[in-house]
């Protein structure tokens, strides 16, 4: 993605210094004895869900299927940011789930360890759920097995719909959701809740949200920008601290996709030893967004959801199966990688859905920059502002529409679109 700069010399001296010490928030925790998950004999046990009583940070719902649903959340001490970090809670969590907002004939999952190493997390994939159903969740959680489980708020979601169900779907596409530019420019009030534009999506109350990358920016400011697994941490505990992400977890799932800005920093691919390195900011991403189980940090990220009889989508990955962006352009030169294209061609090939929308964190159809950002963002002029990953090549290789970079797969791609008839089979493509 690029960047914009805007009035840079407006930006407070506090502001500055605050990004200065953004790697000494990380890590934030207490150091207090773990305890193990007591064992259970089931799968998923009913219980008499216990009412809100806490409030943890991030529990949200994740890569919902027809009977599927991956739900997520972060044991803290009462998650609320302090300083420059959300300050995490060691303990044991599950989630309970019902049919019913009342919580009426409830099950749970089963224990899992909330642990420094996992930052705090618990996830877990819930199996078996009715297709076309909504479903109401908390999370549980105690500090051993002595204590008595308390609830966070309560979420919702509901499954897809099955196959040969004719019914209307809404859902919101988003990216570049870059807190410390808004910060920056924005007022006190929105500063402390969170962008506007999230109230105004929970408002409609679509099916669900998908995020096409630019989560967090690791990269802005770059002075002091996050490299290291806690700086990075530290940037999605403070996004999701704000209420009205928090507001609409609790009511919209969502698909998670990453770009560049949440993976190491602009424009970037796979290659080179600029801090984050690729296996650093790959594994971050999923442990903090539910795209995959938590066992799951193996399993590729590109996928395509069927959703009723009308619609279906396909999230793909940009970022960890490309060539190097400096590579010279030819038709062989891939972003994608040879298997991700094979498998969506195949998969576009077997669709009967009435609507097929490709959802891609980055642009296909241009035009866009000819010369890359530079780093920096709104501060690039006090760093500099240099291109950083390309070997001093300052021109614009990352996408599919830059003539040094992917085009030439795009076009390849349009080509064999064409060829099968997909434009006029209600093709749609959608970018961050």
């Amino acid at each position: 993605m690029g960047w914009t700069e805007s009035a840079w010399w407006r930006i407070p001296v506090l502001a500055l210094v605050v990004a200065l010490m953004a790697p000494l928030g990380s890590g934030c925790q207490r150091d207090e004895e773990l305890s193990e998950p007591p064992a259970d004999s089931m799968e998923y046990t009913p219980i008499a869900a216990p009412e809100t009583t806490v409030h943890w940070q991030g529990e949200m719902a994740g890569e919902v299927t027809q009977d599927t649903v991956i739900l997520q959340a972060r044991l803290t001490v009462d998650g609320r940011q302090r300083l420059l970090d959300v300050e995490g809670r060691p303990g044991i969590g599950a989630f309970a789930l019902s049919r019913e907002p009342d919580f009426r004939q409830a099950f749970r999952t089963r224990w899992m360890a909330a642990t420094p190493d996992g930052d705090y997390i618990v996830k877990a994939m819930v199996t078996g759920l009715e297709p076309g159903t909504p479903y109401y969740y908390r999370l549980l959680s105690r500090g051993g097995e002595e204590n008595e489980p308390e609830a966070g708020p309560t979420g919702t979601f509901r499954t897809l719909d099955a196959g040969q169900v004719e019914q209307e779907v809404s859902f919101v596409v988003v990216t570049g959701m870059n807190a410390f530019a808004f910060r920056v420019r924005d007022d006190a009030e929105n500063k402390k809740l969170g962008f506007p534009a999230l109230e105004t999506i929970a408002s409609q109350g679509p099916d669900f949200l998908v995020a096409t990358g630019d989560n967090v920016y690791y990269d802005t400011p770059y002075i002091g920008r996050a490299k290291s697994r806690d700086s990075m941490r530290a940037k999605w505990h403070r996004q999701f601290a704000t209420p009205r992400f928090e507001a609409l977890f609790q009511r919209v799932p969502v698909y998670w996709q990453k770009d560049d800005h949440d993976y190491r920093y602009n424009d970037a691919d796979p290659y080179g030893t600029l801090e984050p390195s690729h296996e650093l900011g790959a594994s971050v991403f999923l442990e903090q967004v539910p795209v995959v189980p938590a066992e799951g940090e193996k399993a590729v990220t590109y996928r395509t959801h069927q959703i009723g009889d009308l619609l279906q989508i396909w999230l793909l990955e940009g970022r960890d199966y490309r060539d190097s962006n400096i590579a010279p352009p030819g038709p062989e030169k891939t972003m994608w990688g040879a298997a991700q294209r094979h498998w969506l061609q195949e998969t576009l090939l077997a669709s009967e859905a009435v609507f097929k929308v490709l959802i891609s964190p980055t642009p296909m159809i241009g035009p866009d920059d000819t010369l890359a950002g530079g780093q920096g963002g709104i501060l690039g002029r006090l760093v500099g502002s240099a291109v950083v990953g390309q070997e001093g090549d300052n021109r614009k290789r990352d996408n599919h529409t830059n003539l040094h970079g992917f085009k030439d797969e795009a076009e390849a791609f349009f080509g064999w679109l064409a060829e099968n008839g997909f434009l006029e089979r209600n093709f749609y493509i959608v970018c961050g």
